[in-house]
């Protein structure tokens, strides 16, 4: 019984090496998620021969209540944006504090669909994102 490639081999099977470095950077290494920073980032990254792989960002939602939620929510929708634009495949949550697991966890899966429209993989470390 013969098996059809999957996306991910029919990909690849052309595929040349390349001569860049993949490299995680931090959200707070960004001086902003600003368009025209992010562009002039990445083309200085390709000049120096790196590939933006993984953008890793620290949150907390420490506070029980639903506008710092919200607040935190929409620095990480920037940051997902922010990984998309710059090509990285994945954007890494990790989350120091929680108060209401409850109350974030909606958030943060509608912060999962959006990196999923913008072409990215988040992972969430410090929170369990399926109910």
């Amino acid at each position: 019984m013969s098996t059809s490639p999957t996306r991910v081999e029919s990909a690849v099977d052309s595929c040349r090496p390349s001569n860049v470095e993949p490299v995680e950077l931090t959200a707070s290494s960004l001086s902003t998620t600003a368009p025209e920073y992010l562009r002039e980032l990445k083309a200085e990254l390709a000049t120096e021969g790196y590939q933006p792989a993984e953008l890793t960002v620290e949150a907390c939602f420490a506070e029980d209540c639903s506008l710092a939620t919200q607040e935190e929510a929409d620095r990480l929708r920037d940051v997902v944006r922010a990984g998309a634009f710059l090509g990285v495949g994945v954007v890494r949550v990790e989350i120091e504090d929680v108060s209401d697991p409850e109350k974030v966890r909606p958030a943060l899966e509608a912060l999962e669909e959006r990196a999923r429209r913008e072409g990215v993989t988040l992972s969430v470390d410090g929170l369990d994102v399926a109910a």
